[in-house]
């Protein structure tokens, strides 16, 4: 099991007008997450991010033990093109190597039930990506890369990351929250490699 604590990073942009949308689906994981942990988001002074401080054991999410792994859940409080300010100054304050960041995002390469794990890689376009690898100086942490599906016919990837799920997708989009938030918990117990063969399809 990997050791020390973890920074688990849900990318999107704040406030209710953005809330439901593809861009923000891993705040939605987040919220998942701390809904398991029964432990609500918190302003975290100074830090321009919500977080919520929980430990992930054997029992899941919010449980306790000596096999428990201290997880910082974060929500940015910033747009997504600068994301990368909070996740930088979390790390260095919680003393969290970028090894230990994970980041939960949009990706439009993978369909809607399509989840990938990663470690490292570029940032192929993702404007939340990019700034933390400017922030942090490295693009050398963990990803869970879920998918949101291609723009159809003509639609601009810009107007289509800001736009609502359909309603006709909703059950899938729960479906896809629920198996993210199951990876995040996996991985942080039983490391990249494991949780790849579990969780990648």
């Amino acid at each position: 099991m990997p050791e020390g604590n973890w920074l688990v990073v849900g990318l999107g942009n704040p406030g209710p007008t953005y809330a439901r949308h593809r861009h923000n689906v891993g705040h939605m994981v987040v919220d998942e997450l701390t809904r398991r942990a029964g432990s609500p988001l918190a302003v975290a002074r100074g830090m321009r991010a919500e977080v919520c401080q929980t430990r992930v054991s054997a029992g899941g999410i919010g449980g306790v033990g000596t096999d428990a792994v201290r997880v910082l859940l974060v929500k940015p409080r910033t747009y997504m093109n600068e994301s990368g300010g909070p996740v930088a100054k979390l790390l260095a304050y919680h003393s969290i190597p970028p090894r230990h960041l994970l980041v939960l995002h949009d990706e439009l390469d993978l369909d809607l039930g399509q989840l990938r794990l990663k470690f490292g890689g570029g940032d192929n376009g993702h404007n939340g990506l990019r700034s933390i690898r400017k922030s942090i100086g490295t693009g050398d942490y963990h990803r869970v890369r879920i998918g949101i599906g291609r723009p159809p016919g003509r639609q601009e990837p810009a107007d289509y990351v800001l736009s609502n799920f359909p309603a006709s997708q909703r059950t899938d989009l729960e479906l896809e929250i629920g198996r993210a938030a199951d990876a995040v918990e996996f991985l942080v117990r039983e490391g990249l490699t494991s949780a790849q063969n579990r969780f990648n399809n």
